[in-house]
């Protein structure tokens, strides 16, 4: 993978890990329709912490506020609300590791999955939301969507604010909670893989940091969009375009 795949690979990862769309499966479809096999998962964590840092930035104020009121009741809560929404994601990458990586490795299953993203955005039409909190019931339940969105071509963004959608969550509450849900499993997974690692030496850095500063560039406008689109309650539209990548992936793969 040379510098130029890598920005565009970097740029297809941050519109992609805040649009409902599969930031997973729209890389492993770049790598394919640029003939290319990045082995290991070091280069796709290294644009996903890209977009890390673009929810780390977008949410400051939030996060700042969180760090800065840990004694209250409040914060109390919500924190030990996204701990209890992470852990299915932790549990589902130990456990299902080695069944990932296969999925990865086959691009008619990331069709299927795209699919089955787009449906569920179609359905979220009928979603208005409601002005329920998120208690620690819906945050788990948030958090096994964002489980089962390990698999690529699961939209984890679009699985996490469809499903708060759906138990009577704001649209701004559900992407708000969504955003930071991710924040621990993506710094998670960045760990686990740098450790993985054998051989520092055999990384083109060059080329990873391309990648992360143009996920990270990308990300910070992608995620501002997003966040205006959800407001015009027209957050199902992506479902069309879902629909149509799967089949299309899934007939050419």
């Amino acid at each position: 993978m040379d510098w130029v795949q890598s920005l565009i690979l970097g740029i297809v990862q941050g519109l992609t890990e805040f649009l409902p769309v599969s930031s997973s499966g729209h890389l492993v479809l770049g790598q394919k329709f640029m003939g290319i096999s990045i082995p290991g998962h070091e280069f796709e964590v290294m644009v996903h912490l890209g977009t890390l840092c673009s929810v780390l930035v977008i949410f400051k104020k939030d996060i700042l506020k969180l760090l800065t009121t840990l004694r209250s009741d409040k914060t109390h809560r919500e924190v030990f609300t996204l701990i209890i929404g992470t852990l299915p994601a932790v549990f589902a990458g130990f456990l299902f590791k080695g069944q990932i990586d296969v999925i990865f490795e086959q691009v008619e299953y990331v069709g299927i999955a795209l699919m089955c993203t787009g449906i569920v955005l179609i359905i979220s039409k009928r979603f208005s939301g409601g002005n329920l909190e998120i208690s620690y019931l819906i945050g788990l339940l948030i958090g096994l969507s964002q489980a089962i969105a390990i698999i690529p071509g699961i939209s984890r963004s679009g699985l996490t604010i469809c499903t708060g959608l759906a138990l009577g969550i704001s649209s701004e509450k559900s992407a708000r909670f969504s955003f930071l849900l991710s924040i621990p499993v993506i710094f998670g997974a960045g760990v686990l893989t740098a450790i993985e690692i054998e051989s520092i030496g055999t990384i083109n850095w060059t080329v990873m940091f391309i990648g992360l500063i143009s996920s990270f560039a990308v990300g910070i406008f992608a995620l501002k969009w997003l966040l205006g689109w959800l407001k015009s309650g027209r957050f199902f539209w992506f479902g069309f375009y879902c629909l149509f990548t799967g089949i299309v992936t899934w007939f050419i793969s």
